[in-house]
């Protein structure tokens, strides 16, 4: 009753607008990218493979993952995960993709901080974004405000874990970009800029998945708020 009529929606309306811009900047820029090959000419999983060598990472392997846009570094299993239009392809857009996942890898190689934080981070932010709705919802129901306060108290573990994510993705956009210029596998303004756009667009969404979590933590405030004063 308290979700379906109130105006507290409006408060993450922001919220949805930049999730769905963001959304569709990262598919224009992946697309536009995919169709421009590097004069290099290595693929994305070529490109991965040797930049862990050049870093001295050795115990990391670079395997083909299913899906689009699904790319992504295993710390557990120790794998960077490519999709198929990044694994085989040489365009800007796969090795800005690719330089990216490996950028993770150095990062936990090296110790990188935020990276440390945020792992530690991720079993609280399941439990957060599992179970923050549900209490907030029942305790607002049966009338007991403590347990709604729980579940923006739960929920607040998630937002900090989307804020600390947020460096942690820019550093290893920032160290892809370094890497593709100083090896030479990138090198004129367009295959440069062709880049800086596809990591550009892949850090907006995460900005904007920090904004959605921060604009449903204000609502859940709001609501509480409201169902107090009609007590």
């Amino acid at each position: 009753m308290f979700f379906f009529g109130d105006t507290t929606f409006l408060i993450i309306l922001p919220g949805l607008i930049l999730a769905l811009w963001a959304q569709s900047r990262v598919s224009g820029a992946y697309a536009k990218w995919s169709r421009y090959r590097s004069t290099s000419g290595v693929t994305g999983a070529q490109l991965a493979s040797d930049l862990l060598r050049r870093n001295g990472v050795y115990d990391v392997s670079v395997q083909l993952g299913s899906g689009e846009l699904t790319d992504h570094y295993d710390p557990k299993r120790k794998v960077i995960r490519l999709s198929r239009n990044v694994y085989g392809s040489s365009s800007i857009a796969a090795l800005a993709i690719a330089a990216h996942e490996t950028g993770h890898v150095i990062q936990h190689a090296s110790g990188y901080a935020p990276l440390e934080i945020r792992n530690n981070l991720v079993p609280v932010a399941n439990i957060g974004s599992a179970m923050a709705w549900p209490l907030f919802i029942i305790g607002l129901v049966i009338g007991a405000t403590g347990l709604a306060w729980m579940g923006v108290l739960i929920f607040s573990a998630a937002l900090l874990f989307h804020l600390v994510t947020l460096p942690v993705e820019y550093n290893a956009s920032n160290r892809a970009l370094s890497m593709l210029i100083n090896g030479g596998y990138i090198s004129d303004r367009g295959e440069i800029a062709g880049a800086k756009d596809v990591l550009g667009a892949a850090a907006l969404t995460y900005v904007a998945a920090t904004a959605m979590a921060a604009l449903q933590l204000l609502r859940m405030v709001a609501l509480l708020g409201g169902f107090s004063r009609r007590d």
